[in-house]
């Protein structure tokens, strides 16, 4: 017993904890992962929101092509004589038909990758709330009950925020 506490519920507490670390550790390198990806895949290039294209580093426009929205892909495409002429072409494409450059149309909120990341979140968190359920019905005593409890609230109001917004179905499915 550590101060009138069992020490299996405090090794309990401890690994709920540890669940909810790795959780919140997973989701963050997911969003930073996604955000570096999209970042890399079209480094350079700068989004012009209002006209709909995309620039590259010389200020040709590279204006939509396709919109794939099974996919939910837009394809941008530089004009061919514009990247012919240039005279660092190699270093951008090796393309005939000019640059091609993907942009995805949902955001890490509306992503696939993202309900996966946050049903393994989901997982943890709800392993947590039952260990935690469980010292409860185990040990009884107040200073054992005021821990789990204290833990076991927002642990219980994390998941079960996962829970909804997982449950939501996505844009556009």
């Amino acid at each position: 017993m550590i101060y009138g506490i069992h020490i299996e519920v405090v090794l309990a507490s401890a690994y709920a904890l540890l669940l909810v670390g790795v959780s919140l550790i997973l989701e963050w390198l997911a969003r930073h992962s996604h955000r570096r990806s999209e970042h890399y895949r079209n480094s350079g290039f700068v989004y012009r929101k209002k006209e709909d294209v995309w620039e590259c580093p010389t200020g040709h426009h590279l204006t939509r092509e396709q919109t794939d929205f099974e996919r939910k892909i837009a394809r941008y495409r530089a004009p061919a004589h514009k990247c012919n002429a240039y005279h660092c072409k190699k270093d951008c494409t090796d393309s005939d038909d000019g640059r091609l450059l993907e942009s995805r149309m949902d955001s890490w909120l509306q992503s696939e990758l993202r309900r996966f990341h946050q049903g393994v979140s989901l997982v943890l968190l709800l392993m947590a709330s039952l260990i935690l359920a469980a010292e409860m019905f185990r040990y009884h005593a107040v200073w054992e009950w005021v821990l789990l409890g204290a833990l076991l609230l927002p642990v219980g109001l994390t998941g079960s925020r996962h829970f909804v917004s997982f449950s939501e179905p996505s844009k556009g499915r």
